[in-house]
């Protein structure tokens, strides 16, 4: 895959609030290539989460076009935002989001029953998927048997299981120590190696200085877009300009 996975053009995002709408997103243009490894990081309140949320298809932009691998989905009713959520998108939370009645290898699976797959085809399919994150001993545990660093990479595996053209992780280790911490952003670094285009929101200056292109939030607004020499992967296309 080669090309623009992600282009923003003059998006806004605004909620009613009252006599005045508060706009949180502010002409942001951004564009992210395939293979691209990009941080957005920003003070509370900056947007970068609503930013997240347009460029994950939980919600719409109020004004503004958004092409997700081509396909402008900026107009989408809440169904076909849903079937290209499915379809194109992985995401990894901070809170891992897993179901605690389901195994780990059918928490995996979940994002699979929407479609018209069986049982013994989900089933393998999970099992690689954590095979290739470091579970594959864990299949059969619950989420209450793992640590937090073992629930991410269940997160993780879940997020990848549909093979997603893009992957958003929403402050992936907020809830982790440390080291659990700097594995699950091994974890990503190596999947940016493998050609997967990855967008990761953080607090942690320690995580956006291991970026090769991180973008700054202020006010709605992106201010700023730093790219840092890194390692070509196989899915790289050329750089785009600066936001």
């Amino acid at each position: 895959m080669d090309g623009w996975i992600v282009e923003l053009e003059g998006v806004e995002k605004e909620y009613a609030t009252g006599a005045e709408p508060l706009r949180v997103l502010q002409a942001v243009d951004l564009a992210l290539a395939c293979g691209e490894f990009l941080g957005i990081v920003g003070a509370s309140g900056s947007g970068k989460t609503t930013l997240m949320n347009v460029i994950g298809c939980l919600d719409r932009p109020s004004r503004g076009c958004y092409r997700l691998d081509g396909r402008d989905v900026s107009k989408l009713d809440d169904a076909g935002l849903s079937r290209v959520r499915n379809r194109s998108i992985g995401f990894v939370f901070q809170s891992f989001q897993l179901i605690p009645q389901l195994t780990v290898v059918e928490n995996v699976e979940v994002p699979l029953f929407y479609g018209r797959m069986g049982r013994r085809e989900r089933r393998r399919r999970a099992a690689a998927r954590l095979e290739a994150v470091g579970m594959s001993h864990r299949l059969t545990h619950h989420p209450a048997q793992l640590s937090g660093g073992e629930s991410q990479r269940v997160a993780v595996a879940r997020a990848l299981v549909n093979d997603p053209a893009l992957l958003l992780a929403d402050e992936p280790t907020g809830n982790l120590d440390t080291r659990n911490g700097e594995e699950v952003m091994r974890l990503f670094h190596d999947l940016h190696s493998q050609g997967r285009t990855l967008i990761v929101v953080t607090h942690n200056p320690d995580i956006a200085a291991s970026l090769p292109r991180v973008v700054e939030m202020r006010d709605g607004r992106i201010v700023r877009d730093v790219r840092r020499p890194a390692a070509p992967t196989r899915a790289a296309a050329a750089t785009p300009p600066a936001a």
